[in-house]
């Protein structure tokens, strides 16, 4: 594709192991000098291309009365209006059920043959023109007419009207009921958390044509290339074997593009079949925020008893997500928050439900945590009203209730390494002074009236694998050249966070080579097939083992050869920075590579890597559905505004479990970049729908994302020492998802300084809405102010919304 090679010459001292080494990202120079490609950029090198445009409906929930495309054409340019008649396979794209008509279909459910509307922006047909203008004139000139129908727009509507995805699901240990009759002190309560908008860079694109074999190919934005392929040939009517799908890398991810990159590929692929030409998908913003899924919104229910110290005895939490129009990932997202409600605790007696909801709004879907931090907020939320309800301080009962060694989670799994939890807390509480940084503020807000301050540490205990036990497999392919040049090919996908860079460290100490003698191809179906999601965390465990695995079997190849060249036992070789040396002796790779290529040993070999040791029975509620736990936390300090609600962060401290760390500025920087989008869905980023279903924060001028002026200016990051996790590759851990969480510090920190403007001290209930907006807080304050326990006046303010 004639893109400049961006591996950059030197990454390490020479000698120096690849892994462990903190390098550059492997196409940094690339991205920031604009020479890296994607997705979208490959449309300007097919000539002929078509510019497709979706026609929207404006209702959530509607009978679709008449489409008529004939007014299209009259446009200058529009080539193609494409509706469910031009789908030449299934008018389908759900990736678990086959519940996402692609263009709008009669429901099942009640016979009516009226095509249904399932929810705001629901495309009813796409132009296809010369242009990108034509294309959206043309679809101004679809006539399409609707009959609104009453919507489902709320998780507590869903209930009301009985409106669900999924069966409740349930995970029990011990008898709830007597443990919470025994508890000196029970505790109800509510909390509604808010959904995030991923908003990559990169909104959802893909290119579709088919090529001079008749296969056809699809680039796409995707990070799920094998279900991409899967869902177009279903759309298609082909088999799968008839369709590739090439990801070259993407402009952030975050889990919004591990189904929902499918439909859009699939109306790329349609179009090329009926043109006969190149189409390109490419949503702008307003259209990418509106018609796909974010972070599921959940709201918890629970009831909690503990110890007059704290310490808890049971909890009854019950768990709603709002899943949307189509079931896309709910239900293993539902499933991950009902594994993660504990956190980093152990209770004793737990029964955790969970169901999802059918709104009519965009499939929500997978999204960094993946329902893991919705679980985690809900129990540092009953940590927070336990603390208050003794009277003792937050970080004081968390620590009482963390998990031990010989703990086992609700689930029945072992929490294999809890000292790490122990450690990390006291290591992190200690270097960040945190003793005499609390006197400081309690003695600034025993002084100050109208500025508050808050502190707050949370931890983090986050499972690794695929909780769908079939995900947990990789698989690599790696040629050797007959220079000595090596290419890998693997089944993950490069979505910014460091994955191809990792897996030339790996594929570099396995062979011996420098990295820069070693090329990372675009992922592709028909290189590395039956892939996995890039997801879960779990790229760089299981692709890197693959990769490994593939590198050590051509190693082994490599040094029958060369020990027939030194005159020496393949078991005396070594393979060092390209130098392969026995007996004394050493030879340059590339003449052992050009002596084994005129043997005729092959110099391609496939890689394959299973997880071990993952099971689950749904039926009993019992497993071990985690090959390993990643730990982690993160002391967070905030100044609030008490009249205002108006906050900043002073400063974080973050201690991260990451094992032994295939390449630390990578790791560092997956740790900061997850806290700032953890922070900025608990703080900052608001969904807001009105009545009718339309999403009214469509983009950034609507939508507050966190940016350089929330992140604080003290922000210190470890990872932890000592930390190797064995039976990983390279003794590593996933650093993907687990820092997210640790920002939940944010929100507690938030909640202690908002505490710190009651007379009533530690003890009494604080409510903090989640996400905690300037807004929230200053309700928070106000609520204090109302029930007679603020020390401060009241302030002038409007009416709460």
């Amino acid at each position: 594709m004639n893109e400049p090679r961006s591996t950059p010459k030197h990454f390490a001292p020479p000698g120096a192991r690849a892994v462990g080494a903190s390098i550059p990202h492997e196409s940094a120079t690339a991205h920031v000098t604009g020479a890296a490609l994607y997705t979208d950029d490959l449309a300007t090198r097919l000539p002929g291309v078509l510019h497709a445009w979706p026609v929207m409906a404006p209702h959530a929930h509607a009978w679709l009365e008449r489409l008529d495309v004939a007014p299209a054409y009259h446009v200058s340019g529009v080539v193609k209006v494409l509706t469910a008649a031009d789908v030449p396979g299934e008018n389908d794209t759900g990736a678990n059920r086959r519940d996402e008509p692609l263009f709008p279909r009669p429901a099942t459910s009640d016979g009516d043959a009226r095509p249904e509307i399932l929810f705001h922006g629901m495309p009813v047909a796409w132009v296809l023109a010369e242009s990108e203008e034509a294309a959206k004139l043309g679809a101004a000139r679809v006539i399409a007419e609707y009959t609104p129908r009453a919507a489902i727009l709320t998780i507590e509507q869903a209930i009301d009207a009985g409106a669900f995805h999924t069966d409740e699901e349930r995970i029990v240990r011990g008898e709830v009921d007597a443990a919470l009759a025994a508890s000196k002190i029970v505790i109800d309560g509510e909390l509604y958390v808010g959904g995030q908008e991923q908003f990559y860079l990169e909104t959802q694109a893909s290119i579709a044509y088919v090529d001079e074999s008749g296969t056809m190919m699809v680039h796409s934005s995707t990070q799920h290339p094998t279900e991409t392929q899967d869902v177009v040939a279903r759309v298609l009517g082909v088999p799968a074997g008839d369709v590739v799908v090439q990801q070259l890398r993407m402009g952030g991810g975050f889990g919004g593009k591990e189904t929902q990159a499918n439909p859009f590929a699939s109306v790329a692929a349609i179009g090329a079949v009926v043109t006969k030409r190149p189409v390109r998908v490419r949503l702008d913003r307003a259209r990418d925020v509106v018609l796909t899924g974010k972070r599921h919104p959940f709201l918890g229910r629970y009831r909690v008893g503990c110890d007059a110290d704290g310490t808890l005895r049971a909890l009854r939490l019950a768990l709603w997500s709002d899943g949307g129009w189509s079931l896309d990932l709910s239900f293993p997202v539902l499933g991950r928050a009902l594994f993660h409600s504990d956190n980093a605790y152990y209770v004793p007696a737990m029964a955790v439900t969970g169901r999802v909801c059918k709104t009519h709004k965009a499939s929500n879907t997978a999204f960094r945590g993946f329902g893991g931090p919705q679980g985690m907020v809900m129990i540092e939320e009953v940590l927070d009203r336990v603390a208050r309800a003794v009277g003792l301080p937050a970080d004081v009962v968390r620590e009482k209730n963390l998990y031990r060694e010989g703990h086992e989670t609700h689930y029945g799994q072992r929490v294999e390494d809890a000292d790490r939890l122990a450690r990390i807390w006291g290591e992190l509480k200690s270097d960040a002074q945190w003793d005499s940084r609390r006197r400081e503020i309690d003695a600034f807000n025993a002084s100050s009236q109208s500025v508050k301050r808050g502190l707050a540490i949370t931890p983090v205990k986050f499972g690794i694998s695929f909780t769908a036990k079939w995900y947990n497999q990789a698989g690599a392919l790696v040629h050797v050249y007959k220079d000595g040049s090596v290419q890998i090919n693997h089944g993950g996908t490069e979505m910014g966070q460091g994955l191809h860079t990792k897996m030339l460290q790996v594929a570099a100490d396995a062979l011996g080579l420098p990295i820069a003698c070693i090329r990372i191809m675009p992922t592709r179906t028909d290189k590395v097939p039956n892939t996995s999601a890039t997801a879960a965390s779990s790229g760089s465990d299981l692709n890197g083992a693959a990769v490994k695995n593939a590198c050590d079997v051509l190693r082994a190849r490599v040094c029958e050869v060369a020990a027939s060249m030194l005159g020496c036992t393949s078991d005396a070789v070594t393979i060092e920075g390209g130098v392969v040396r026995g007996d004394g002796r050493e030879l340059p790779w590339a003449e052992v590579i050009d002596r084994a290529y005129h043997e005729r040993v092959q110099l391609s070999a496939t890689g394959f890597y299973k997880t071990p040791e993952i099971h689950w029975d749904r039926e009993k509620g019992r497993g071990r559905p985690f090959y390993y736990f990643a730990y982690g936390a993160a002391i967070t300090e905030v100044e609030v505004d008490a009249f205002t609600g108006m906050y900043a962060i002073r400063r974080v401290d973050i201690l991260h479990d990451v094992g032994d760390s295939l390449s630390p500025m990578i790791d560092v920087g997956q740790v900061e970049g997850g806290f700032a989008q953890g922070a900025g869905w608990l703080t900052q980023e608001e969904l807001v729908w009105d009545d009718k279903g339309a999403l009214r924060t469509p983009n950034a001028s609507t939508y507050k994302l966190p940016s350089l002026g929330e992140c604080p200016p003290v922000f210190r990051t470890k990872l932890l020492e000592r930390a190797r996790q064995e039976g990983v590759v390279g003794g590593s851990k996933a650093v993907g998802e687990p820092p997210l969480m640790l920002a939940i510090s944010v929100r507690e920190a938030l909640r202690d300084a908002v505490a710190a403007c009651a007379a009533t001290g530690r003890r009494g209930a604080v409510a903090l809405a989640s996400p905690a907006t300037a807004e929230q807080v200053f309700w928070a304050i106000q609520t204090l102010r109302e029930e007679g326990r603020a020390t401060m006046p009241e302030p002038i303010v409007g009416v709460r919304s």
